[in-house]
C-alpha cells in the first residue's frame, strides 16, 4: 500500500462511515499512525439517501471526500481499497491493492441490507443503503413513469405506477412520505397525459405498528400523517417473495409492481477472518466488550453498526444508527490513547439523544427523553439536526438552499435519469 514506516503504533480503520470518521478525528494529532481503508473515497450521509432516491437532493450534496475531512491531520493515510481478509495471527489486513500490517485494527464496516436469505427478493428488489443504490432507485422510479406513457393497458400502467416499500422503520416511512409528496405536487405537472391519481404507495410492516423503535405516540401520529398523504399501510404482513412483477405475502395478499424497495432490515458487513460463529451474534454483528474490543482479541476493535455490545440496558446491542456509531468512535479514540499510555480504559456508555423521522412536508415526529412532539415544529427540528450533522459548509448550504427551494416551489429539480437502470419491462406485457 506504500504506507511509510513509523515509530508510532499503526491503527488501521476499515470503514469511513460515522464511526470510522469519528475515531479518526479523535486520533488526530496523537502519536499514532492512522490508516483508513474504504471502498469509496467519500463519506456518505446515509440518513438523507432517500432524498437522493426521490430527486430532492443530488448525491454530491450528502457526500464528502474522506481525504478532505482529515487533510490537516498528521500521520493520516487513506487508501481506496476493498478488504478481502483479516489474518489475526499475523496482524495483517489483505486487500485488493495489497496488504498492510497493523498494531491495532478497528472494524467500522457498517451495515448492509439484510434479505434474511431470500435470494429472489435480493435479486429483484431495490435497496437504499448507498449512493449508487439510491441513484439506481431514482432512475427506476422515473423510468417507470416514462414506460407508463407508452402503454394503453391499464393493468400494465398500474403496475408501473405502484410502489411497494417493505419495512416501516425511519427509512421506509421517510421514503413513503417523499413518494407521496411527489405524487401530490410533481407528477401531475411532469406527466399531464398520465392519470397520476392511480399512483399507489404501499408500506408493508411485519409488526403491528410502524416506527416500532419510537414511542407509540410517534408511531400513531406518523401513521396518521402517511394515511393523510394517501399511503396505504399494511401491518402484520410479511413479504415472502418478489419475482420482479408480483409481490407475494404470508397473508395471501399480492401486489403487481415494477418497484419493490426493501427496507426491512440490515446486517453488519463482515470480513473473512473475523467471521467465526463464536465471534458473531444475530445480524452478523461482531461481539464486543464494553471497551469495544472484539471478544478474544485484545488489539482488534469493532464500532458502529457492525459491533454488538450486549449489556443489561441493551441486551441486543445498541441501535444500528449514527449516534451510537459516532459516540463509540469518539470513546474508542480516547481508549486507544489510554491503552498506549498504560492507563485504564473507560467502558462505553450510550447517551440516547432521541430519535426522529420526517413524514413529508411540515410533518415529522421527534422522541426525546423527556419530550415528544410531532408536526411542523418537529419538522423544523428534524431539518436543523440533519443540517448540523452534515459534513462540510458547502454541503450544508447546498442542502439548505435545496430544501428552501423545494418548499417554496413545491419542486424536486434533481429528478434526472443520469444513468439508466434498464429494468426488463417485458414481463408486464400481455
Amino acid at each position: 500500500m506504500n504506507i511509510p514506516q513509523s515509530s508510532f503504533p499503526r491503527v488501521v480503520i476499515i470503514g469511513g462511515g460515522f464511526a470510522g470518521i469519528a475515531l479518526a478525528k479523535k486520533l488526530s494529532k496523537k502519536e499514532v499512525q492512522v490508516v483508513l481503508i474504504d471502498k469509496h473515497n467519500y463519506h456518505a450521509f446515509q440518513p438523507l439517501l432517500y432524498q437522493v432516491s426521490t430527486g430532492g437532493l443530488e448525491p454530491d450534496s450528502i457526500a464528502y471526500p474522506i481525504r478532505k475531512i482529515l487533510k490537516d491531520f498528521p500521520n493520516f493515510f487513506f487508501r481506496l481499497a476493498k478488504v478481502e481478509e483479516i489474518r489475526t495471527e499475523g496482524h495483517l489486513v489483505l486487500t485488493n491493492i495489497g496488504n498492510i500490517a497493523y498494531d491495532y485494527l478497528v472494524m467500522a464496516t457498517g451495515a448492509e441490507t439484510n434479505y434474511y436469505g431470500n435470494t429472489e427478493i435480493e435479486t429483484n428488489s431495490m435497496a437504499m443503503k448507498s449512493i449508487p443504490q439510491s441513484l439506481n432507485l431514482r432512475s427506476l422510479i422515473l423510468e417507470n413513469f416514462e414506460q407508463a406513457l407508452l402503454t394503453d393497458q391499464y393493468h400494465e400502467r398500474d403496475a408501473l405506477m405502484n410502489f411497494v416499500i417493505v419495512g416501516a422503520g425511519p427509512t421506509g416511512v421517510e421514503l413513503a412520505g417523499a413518494l407521496a409528496e411527489i405524487k401530490k405536487g410533481i407528477l401531475p405537472k411532469d406527466y399531464p397525459d398520465l392519470d397520476t391519481r392511480r399512483v399507489q404507495i404501499n408500506l408493508i410492516q411485519s409488526g403491528d405498528r410502524i416506527l416500532k423503535e419510537m414511542s407509540v405516540q410517534a408511531s400513531e401520529k406518523a401513521e396518521g400523517f402517511l394515511e393523510g398523504l394517501g399511503v396505504q399501510i399494511w401491518k402484520n404482513m410479511r413479504v415472502t417473495g418478489f419475482n420482479g412483477k408480483t409481490v407475494t405475502t404470508n397473508t395471501g395478499e399480492s401486489f403487481e409492481t415494477a418497484t419493490l424497495v426493501w427496507a426491512a432490515g440490515v446486517k453488519g458487513v463482515g470480513v473473512k477472518g473475523l467471521d467465526a460463529k463464536e465471534l458473531l451474534v444475530g445480524g452478523n454483528r461482531l461481539k464486543v466488550n464494553t471497551y469495544n474490543q472484539v471478544i478474544g482479541h485484545n488489539n482488534i476493535f469493532a464500532i458502529g453498526d457492525v459491533a454488538c455490545m450486549q449489556t443489561k440496558e441493551a441486551p441486543n446491542g445498541h441501535p444500528m444508527m449514527a449516534q451510537p456509531a459516532m459516540q463509540q468512535g469518539k470513546q474508542l479514540g480516547e481508549n486507544l490513547v489510554a491503552l498506549l499510555e498504560n492507563k485504564p480504559l473507560k467502558p462505553f456508555r450510550y447517551k440516547d439523544k432521541g430519535s426522529m423521522a420526517t413524514v413529508g412536508r411540515n410533518k415529522a415526529v421527534v422522541d426525546m427523553e423527556n419530550f415528544k412532539f410531532q408536526g411542523v415544529f418537529a419538522w423544523y427540528v428534524w431539518m436543523f439536526v440533519h443540517l448540523f450533522f452534515l459534513i462540510g459548509f458547502r454541503n450544508r448550504m447546498v442542502v439548505f438552499v435545496n430544501w428552501v427551494y423545494n418548499y417554496v416551489r413545491f419542486d424536486r429539480e434533481a429528478r434526472l435519469i443520469i444513468r439508466p437502470f434498464n429494468k426488463d419491462y417485458k414481463m408486464f406485457k400481455d
